[in-house]
């Protein structure tokens, strides 16, 4: 049963397939007995590739005689399915050499079903098997939009999926090619699996062409279900054969054995080749096409052959030695008969050794690879052992090698070089070096005199600041990677407390310095250490809280990939730093608490710089606050950098202790003891002869004001007697003695008697110039006194004491019936 008109493109399947049955009934007559002992009949039934037509030529054949006992062929995989199915119901099975289809493997549907083509799933599992051995677990599938097509493509899939492989996309075409391929270069897939005939292999390579979707990048898989393949045939009007030929270059497809590769002749008598050259003389001499399958067709023939001889044999010995001779055999059991011959069979044929296993045909699948301009065998899948053969020294990519799966990705840790840390560790520890040494020599001379104008316990503080920050470097550069979790986070603990500490250290002292510079009073003989012990405490108590409530931690930061190399690598590259889950709310704590010191330290600065004060300590205030920013900038701005960031930060805090050791030390090494010492001498000797001068203004400001309120008072005395008469006005009032007094408001707000009388005693308590008088005035008369003519240094506080008390005021007793009161001051 077969169709036999043009089907399939045109082609005429009956024509190129009854040249070799008709060669394998002339080598079967050429045959020994038993097998030359029968002739084989074939009923030809036109299928049309119609079921309809197909299961009524079927009823129409077996309603006349002779009864069938097996059916032959079968091209057309809805008709056979249909039929198949209907077979053990009419006692027929079937032997066919065209029917792959994956879902004919069912064998409880179609038991009575044989097909010397292997199916499709074989193909499936070579596919599998390939790709386990190049280690693909990611692939993209593209098939054209045909039943039987689409039906391999969902066995490829249900196989895919149980061997763990990834399909990213399954995409099926029609007309349009470049769209399918194009949605699988979007996804990045670089392992394509095609399911398509002959006739579109010219488009979909021209697509893959265009999309340049080909190369050492790419690997096409392609699966040949029988065609004749590697025949670019169809012209593509946007490529040329150049460009399919490039396109085409380093595919496998997957191809059944179509012929044997022994050179010992088989079952019939001739090898594959002599097979191979006799059809094609008999198709010459007919006029006809070759058909792909035309070797499956030959072996079904010898299949049919041996399966009805070893029938007809069975009932040849039933008849002559058992004892139902005379019963005639049902059917049914010719049916079982034929059944298990087939089963049975095994032998050599043109298409290699052939013989069923769970009704499947066990074969060879070949792996041929497309060099050049043709296609070369690579390997072979067997079927019956599922083992794979590659020769990989025919295998030949584009490349320099399988093209990947995807996009290499290279996950690389940024670390710091050693050479970098080496740099960078030497300048600190060489920094170290000099801080201990002035830490030692600090601590020797403290004995004898102090190093500084301050006490010497500041300079070893402001020493052991730059000891921790320079510290802090060492332990930034150690790569964490190299150590435990729990070594790596200590370290970046260590790191955040030794450099705050430092920092808050150093420039505690050089802010109290700066204080005591711009105050005038004595403030270095008063304890100076609360202000560094609160910053301290403060600083301690931050860091505390965030060691405990969010301790901090190594973290992986992902960068962006770098680059794509020629080799389809993409570099992603990662960081490791220190961080903790609230990192910004509490830099911004820490940076907050030392933020007001600066600042002030800054305006104290300028106060200082304006009034002429000395230059280092000025110069270290300011530099300690630039690079501190700087420092916390470059922190912030290069934490995904862990090489930059230490290089920026390691130069910023070297740097910054640099300039501060050798502004505050410098100058006592270069110039020396002696000079030191003198140097400060000078400076003594000029801070006491100012101190001098100071004091000796400060006397004659004194006398001044005391001459000043002497004439006031004068003045005022003058201006009562004159404006007596027409100012006065009070109340009346008993004096001491019982009698009248009067009070009177002069111009000057003085009070007088109104009358001579005892009452007007300077010592009497209601007398102008008595003790509490004189203060009064003072109070208000000596401030004004002062900001009108004594200079910006003022007189000393210990003086003010002096106005009160009473043995430097002496009051001069006058004639009765005076209001005139002069006070003097000694």
């Amino acid at each position: 049963m077969m169709p036999a008109a043009s089907v399939s493109g045109g082609r005429n399947l009956e024509a190129g397939v009854a040249a070799a049955v008709r060669l394998a009934l002339e080598d079967l007559k050429k045959q020994g007995a038993p097998l030359g002992n029968y002739d084989i009949q074939f009923h030809f039934l036109d299928s049309q590739c119609d079921s309809a037509e197909s299961i009524k030529a079927l009823f129409d054949a077996m309603w006349v005689e002779p009864n069938y006992l097996l059916l032959f062929g079968g091209v057309c995989p809805s008709v056979t399915a249909l039929i198949a199915r209907s077979l053990p119901a009419l006692n027929l099975l079937q032997v066919s050499f065209s029917d792959s289809a994956p879902s004919l493997s069912n064998r409880k549907w179609y038991g009575n079903l044989f097909s010397t083509v292997p199916s499709d799933r074989v193909l499936n599992q070579a596919m599998v098997k390939l790709l386990q051995r190049f280690k693909w677990t990611r692939v993209g599938v593209i098939s054209q939009e045909q039943p039987q097509l689409l039906e391999v493509k969902n066995d490829l899939s249900r196989q895919l999926l149980k061997a763990d492989i990834q399909v990213v996309s399954s995409e099926s075409f029609s007309d349009d090619v470049c769209s399918s391929l194009k949605s699988l270069k979007e996804q990045d897939v670089r392992v394509i699996i095609g399911h398509f005939e002959e006739e579109s292999v010219s488009e979909v390579l021209c697509c893959a062409y265009r999309l340049n979707m080909f190369g050492a990048r790419y690997q096409w898989l392609m699966v040949d279900g029988g065609t004749s393949g590697w025949k670019f045939e169809k012209q593509v009007p946007a490529c040329t054969a150049n460009s399919l030929l490039m396109a085409a270059d380093g595919s496998i497809r997957m191809q059944m054995r179509r012929l044997g590769n022994t050179k010992t002749p088989g079952i019939s008598g001739r090898t594959p080749l002599d097979y191979q050259d006799l059809y094609v003389r008999k198709l010459s001499e007919e006029g006809s096409k070759a058909n792909p399958l035309h070797s499956f067709a030959y072996d079904a023939v010898w299949v049919t052959a041996k399966a009805l001889t070893q029938v007809m044999e069975a009932i040849k010995h039933r008849q002559k030695y058992s004892s139902r001779r005379n019963m005639s055999l049902s059917g049914e059991e010719v049916q079982k008969t034929l059944l298990e011959a087939v089963k049975q069979t095994q032998f050599e044929g043109v298409t290699g050794s052939v013989f069923f296993r769970n009704g499947e045909r066990m074969t060879a699948i070949d792996l041929i690879q497309f060099q050049g301009s043709s296609g070369v065998s690579v390997g072979d899948f067997s079927t019956s052992t599922q083992q794979l053969r590659l020769m990989n020294h025919l295998l030949k990519f584009p490349g320099s090698g399988p093209a990947r799966d995807r996009t290499m990705v290279v996950v690389q840790r940024q670390h710091v070089s050693f050479l970098l840390y080496g740099i960078i560790s030497s300048a600190a520890a060489g920094t170290i070096f000099i801080t201990l040494a002035l830490l030692f020599f600090t601590a020797i001379c403290r004995k004898h005199r102090p190093v500084t104008l301050s006490d010497g316990s500041e300079d070893e503080l402001l020493l052991l600041g730059v000891l921790l920050s320079s510290s802090s470097i060492l332990v930034s550069g150690m790569d964490g990677g190299s150590w435990s979790l729990w070594t790596s986070e200590l370290l970046c603990s260590v790191r955040l407390w030794s450099l705050s500490l430092g920092h808050t250290m150093g420039f505690s002292v050089l802010f109290i310095r700066t204080w005591r510079l711009h105050s005038l009073c004595s403030v270095r003989h008063q304890p100076a250490g609360r202000v560094l012990l609160l910053l301290l405490l403060l600083d301690v108590s931050l860091l505390s809280t965030w060691q405990t409530l969010d301790p901090l931690r190594r973290v992986a930061l992902q960068l962006r990939p770098q680059s794509v190399s020629a080799q389809d690598e993409l570099v992603q590259v990662f960081s490791e730093s220190c961080s903790s889950s609230n990192m910004q709310l509490w830099t911004t704590a820490v940076c907050g608490s030392k933020a007001p010191p600066m600042a002030l330290g800054c305006l104290l600065v300028w106060s200082v710089r304006s009034q002429g004060r000395p230059e280092p300590l000025t110069l270290c205030v300011l530099a300690v606050t630039t690079f501190s920013v700087s420092g916390l900038l470059a922190l912030l701005l290069t934490a995904h950098n862990p090489p930059l960031q230490l290089g920026l930060s390691g130069v910023l805090v070297l740097c910054c202790n640099l300039f501060v050791l050798g502004w505050l030390f410098g100058p006592k090494l270069l110039h020396g003891d002696n000079e030191l010492r003198d140097k400060e001498e000078e400076e003594e000797e000029e801070e006491e002869e100012r101190g001098r001068r100071l004091s000796v203004l400060n006397l004659q400001l004194w006398n001044h004001n005391a001459q000043l309120d002497s004439d006031i008072e004068t003045l005022s005395l003058q201006l009562c007697e004159v404006t007596q008469p027409k100012l006065q006005r009070g109340t009346r009032g008993r004096d001491s003695a019982g009698g009248l007094r009067s009070v009177t408001w002069s111009h000057a707000a003085q009070v007088f008697s109104e009358e001579r009388s005892p009452a007007c005693d300077p010592l009497s308590p209601d007398g102008i110039n008595s003790p509490e008088a004189v203060r009064r005035r003072l109070s208000v008369q000596l401030p004004i006194l002062h900001h009108s003519y004594l200079p910006a240094g003022g007189v000393r506080a210990s003086s003010s004491r002096l106005f009160w008390d009473d043995n430097y005021f002496l009051f001069t007793d006058q004639s009765d019936n005076s209001c005139d009161h002069v006070t003097e001051y000694s």
